[in-house]
């Protein structure tokens, strides 16, 4: 007879990924207390430690608990199933449903994608991650994420992609750039301004693309991961950037002005959508949020972040 819940099981797998109670708390919206009394009724169930206590870094997993978090993973997907089995004869969306977005842009799309989508259905239970566009691959094939929100950058023949607005790249500089009064921008135009260049996986690589095709490097001052310090760079005056999305505003995180230029000429566009694992059971959750997604760019309520509906 199991003497554990599957309620305890996530509360285990989500202190596992976050590595601290305090952030796993944070990340489910449960207590901290209710998530260690959990923790500490399954090890006293299975008769194993499944966390080292480290006063000052939170928590890591055992060796045992390691090999217990890949079956947990299991457990939920499998339970998730039976909810999926039960919406589908149901003909109901619930259960279920873990987003993953690009961290680029997820500050401007997400938090309103998810809130629109929740208040229409609200027996789904949802989360989100967001992640670079390699983590975001390797959530994908291990189950960890449902859907992701993505660019097609590098997309792997194993995943699935389903275009929702095509995005030309654009030009970030600050008031007292040379090239700030311009209605556009070229390349040839760039190259020998400082760069401040958005260094995430495939990203950087997209962007130095432009450069390459006219066989020159650009001048990067500066290099960060970062969305907003990047903006703050850039607003600093430490040189230009090249994003895909527009702010929704010309003011920097610390209060500066940033102006968007549209880059012309034979730079690609890039394409945002969602991904997902190919040939696997799509639950009634998945497919309602690809439709609900879909229906935000027809309507033309993802029109804040400039692009081309493509659907």
């Amino acid at each position: 007879m199991l003497r554990y819940t599957l309620r305890q099981i996530e509360y285990f797998v989500a202190v596992g990924e976050a590595g601290s109670i305090a952030r796993a708390s944070e990340r489910i919206n449960v207590s901290s207390p209710s998530i260690s009394a959990a923790i500490t009724q399954l090890e006293a169930e299975f008769g194993l430690p499944l966390f080292v206590r480290q006063h000052a870094q939170g928590l890591s997993l055992t060796q045992a608990g390691r090999q217990m978090m890949d079956q947990a993973r299991i457990v939920l997907r499998e339970a998730g199933a039976l909810m999926d089995i039960a919406g589908d004869i149901a003909g109901s969306v619930r259960g279920p449903l873990t987003v993953g977005c690009l961290v680029t842009f997820a500050q401007l799309v997400l938090p309103s994608l998810r809130r629109g989508f929740e208040a229409t259905y609200d027996d789904v239970k949802m989360r989100q991650h967001e992640m670079n566009q390699v983590e975001l691959f390797s959530a994908l094939r291990r189950s960890e994420i449902d859907v992701a929100l993505t660019y097609d950058l590098g997309l792997p023949a194993d995943l699935q992609f389903t275009p929702l607005l095509k995005l030309p790249p654009i030009a970030l500089m600050g008031e007292n750039h040379p090239l700030v009064g311009q209605d556009s921008v070229t390349i040839d135009d760039l190259l020998k301004h400082p760069m401040v260049l958005l260094d995430l996986p495939l990203s950087s690589d997209y962007f130095l693309s432009f450069f390459d095709e006219i066989g020159e490097k650009p001048v990067i001052a500066e290099r960060t991961r970062d969305m907003a310090v990047m903006r703050s760079m850039v607003g600093n005056g430490f040189g230009y950037s090249i994003a895909n999305v527009r702010p929704l505003s010309h003011t920097s995180p610390d209060g500066n002005y940033v102006k968007c230029v549209p880059i012309t000429g034979p730079v690609r566009p890039m394409r945002m959508g969602l991904l997902t694992a190919q040939d696997v059971h799509r639950s009634n959750a998945v497919r309602a949020f690809i439709d609900y997604a879909i229906g935000m760019v027809r309507d033309g309520r993802l029109s804040q972040i400039g692009g081309l509906p493509l659907v």
